[in-house]
């Protein structure tokens, strides 16, 4: 009986200097159906209808812990946007295909023009097929500038794949500046 005794404690107290604890079935449920990195975003389109006249001056992208960020600076207030997984993205006005890198394609409209009213261009990157640099990236493959046409403008994103994204705009107090801001997550 001592023996026993002697055994279970020494069981114990290896399981204790080894940081393991017994764990309910139920608290390994919820571990295995909590969001990753509480994302609880989706992937259907994400759309505002209103148009602007705010403009289009910069695009900006960034990695983060949990996801990719693209960032599109306006000077003025975006009102508007359409943001969605498409079979294919295509340019404005000429709808010539642009082949994406990934194997999915987020199309990105804003709602507002990359020109002054007198037509010069307040966005034009020296490379619109890969607009800007996400090498490296963990969920963007591509970055690319579609073009402005009619008061929209488009991009193309190409990620790793179909994964939850959310868009959100950011506003300056003096309502000078906004920025559309979408958030790609690394993983469901």
């Amino acid at each position: 009986m001592k023996s026993r005794i002697t055994a279970g404690i020494a069981g114990a107290l290896l399981i204790a200097g080894l940081g393991i604890s017994p764990v309910s079935p139920a608290a390994t449920a919820t571990a295995a159906t909590a969001p990753y990195c509480g994302i609880t975003w989706g992937s259907l389109a994400d759309s505002v209808a209103a148009y602007s006249s705010a403009t289009i001056t910069n695009v900006r992208t960034g990695r983060h812990t949990c996801y990719d960020r693209m960032v599109i600076d306006l000077k003025g207030k975006v009102k508007g946007y359409d943001v969605r997984y498409v079979n294919a993205v295509f340019t404005e006005g000429q709808g010539k295909h642009v082949p994406l890198a990934g194997a999915a394609d987020l199309r990105i409209i804003v709602k507002a023009p990359a020109y002054t009213s007198s037509g010069t261009p307040t966005y034009n990157p020296a490379n619109r097929t890969n607009a800007k640099n996400v090498s490296g990236y963990t969920t963007f493959r591509q970055v690319a500038y579609l073009g402005s046409l009619e008061g929209q403008t488009s991009f193309g994103l190409g990620v790793r794949a179909r994964l939850p994204f959310r868009t959100f705009v950011l506003t300056a107090a003096d309502g000078r500046t906004s920025r559309l801001v979408i958030d790609v997550a690394h993983r469901w």
